[in-house]
């Protein structure tokens, strides 16, 4: 069945006229074929407001990786970081847009029914199986912040040596807080309440970045290099000098470790699996809206994280560790303030990135049911004890989270939105050859080179025998 555009005198598909009115801000709600069911989530009233949708989402782009970007910057430079950090930032910015874009032609708001309505079954299933691994490796990443930091503060509190007492291993104290304070919050319906705690997620990392601006001041030069390991070892014994004598920051740099770090700069800003169920709970919902959410909460992280490399880095300079916290003494009151801030920063966060793995579950497994609760209490049940498991029984995941995040976060930011926009928006109002469907083609390519540096470095440094950076 055909629509008649108004500002056509011929007639253009449905999918089409769609794309005409997303265009211009309206998300259609048309009603489904004859004999179809209802596209899921197109009934549902989304209740949360701007600002809570903009906690949610830039608490799905704050990462672990903000540790590391310092180490960053000591690879590329100042100057050459932040512009990196600029261009990545736009480029997840016009991905949403792609995203959106899609999701208005065909009244969709899951990302996995956008998979299916591209390339059929299949598509619907690698989604699925992309996001589910990239979130999977997050969760684990996060735990895995909790099991090395946390008996080091309980430790600190209690002023006991971190492995002298059963209360301070880490693979219980991840256990206790995965019960207390991640599944009850996991347990809750809808993304939206979660506003709060991302909220008070973002001001811990907040107290962070400003701790670090405090340091910078604080600290002479040169600087005492990991003074956690000298004081455990001698109390006694003078801070080992940092490597880079001169302080002297450097504004352009390349070396061997800068290929690894353009991808950890590309991986901060992964957020794209909450777009969608984050559009679908916005009040109000349009395009546009969904996208001033979208920039505000990039703009502010990108501020976030330059802030934190700029000073991270002009603190400790080319001495610099893959995670910044190592830097500082275990002893200092206002770094054990921060890593209790960070730990309670990536605590809240497990929540808020269990919530797409469990739609994509719901969407591969269980399309067309109804909300069941033991379904979904089950599903956050599982994942939790699979996620729990995996930090316990691996003693270092930093090899798994490199495979994680170079395959499935240059697919999930660059490779499937293009892919989408593609096959979704209609020939008819954008032609394959069109300019908009090339930047698309183009931006997919992007993400395929992403993807073959990063796995290419990483084999690399394995093969060298050397420890890649941590990502997102």
């Amino acid at each position: 069945m055909e629509l008649q555009d108004p500002k056509m005198n011929g007639a253009l598909p449905a999918d089409a006229l769609g794309y005409r009115q997303e265009r211009e801000g309206f998300l259609p709600s048309h009603p489904p074929a004859p004999g179809r069911k209802p596209v899921e989530f197109m009934d549902f009233e989304g209740k949360t407001s701007f600002g809570m949708s903009v906690f949610n989402l830039s608490n799905a782009i704050m990462g672990s990786g903000i540790l590391g970007l310092a180490y960053a910057m000591a690879h590329t430079g100042v100057l050459f970081f932040l512009a990196l950090l600029l261009c990545i930032a736009f480029l997840s910015s016009y991905s949403i847009h792609l995203l959106l874009t899609c999701a208005g032609v065909v009244g969709i708001r899951a990302y996995e029914q956008l998979g299916q309505r591209a390339l059929g079954p299949a598509g619907k299933v690698v989604v699925a199986a992309v996001i589910c691994l990239h979130n999977v490796g997050a969760m684990s990443s996060y735990l895995f912040i909790i099991k090395s930091e946390l008996p080091l503060v309980i430790g600190t509190f209690l002023d006991m040596d971190p492995e002298g007492g059963w209360f301070l291993k880490g693979n219980l104290l991840i256990i206790i807080v995965s019960v207390l304070i991640i599944l009850p919050l996991a347990l809750m319906r809808h993304l939206g309440y979660l506003g709060y705690t991302s909220g008070l997620s973002l001001t811990c990392m907040l107290f962070f970045l400003i701790s670090v601006i405090y340091k910078k001041f604080q600290l002479d030069c040169p600087v005492g290099l990991n003074e956690t390991e000298v004081e455990s070892k001698n109390p006694t014994a003078l801070p080992i000098q940092g490597l880079n004598r001169s302080c002297e920051a450097h504004m352009f740099t390349v070396d061997s470790q800068m290929f690894y770090t353009v991808p950890i700069m590309a991986f901060a800003f992964v957020c794209h699996p909450e777009v969608l169920p984050i559009y679908t709970e916005l009040c109000r919902p349009s395009k546009h809206r969904m996208q001033a959410v979208a920039n505000v909460s990039i703009g502010a992280m990108f501020c976030m994280y330059g802030l934190t490399a700029t000073f991270g880095y002009l603190t400790f300079y080319n001495s610099m560790e893959a995670e910044m916290l190592h830097m500082y003494s275990q002893r200092d009151l206002l770094i054990l303030c921060v890593r209790l801030a960070v730990l309670l920063a990536v605590t809240l966060t497990v929540p808020v990135v269990l919530f797409p793995i469990r739609r994509a579950l719901q969407q591969l497994f269980f399309p067309s049911r109804d909300f069941s609760w033991p379904r979904h209490v089950a599903i956050a049940l599982i994942l939790l004890v699979l996620v729990n498991v995996l930090v316990i029984c691996v003693p270092t995941i930093r090899d798994i989270f490199g495979v994680i995040g170079s395959t499935s976060a240059p697919s999930l930011i660059f490779i499937l939105p293009s892919i989408f926009y593609l096959r979704i928006v209609p020939t008819e109002v954008e032609p394959l050859y069109s300019w908009p469907k090339i930047q698309a083609l183009c931006f997919g390519l992007l993400g395929v080179l992403f993807m073959a540096i990063s796995l290419g470095f990483m084999f690399a440094n394995w093969a060298t025998v050397q420890s890649p950076v941590s990502g997102h």
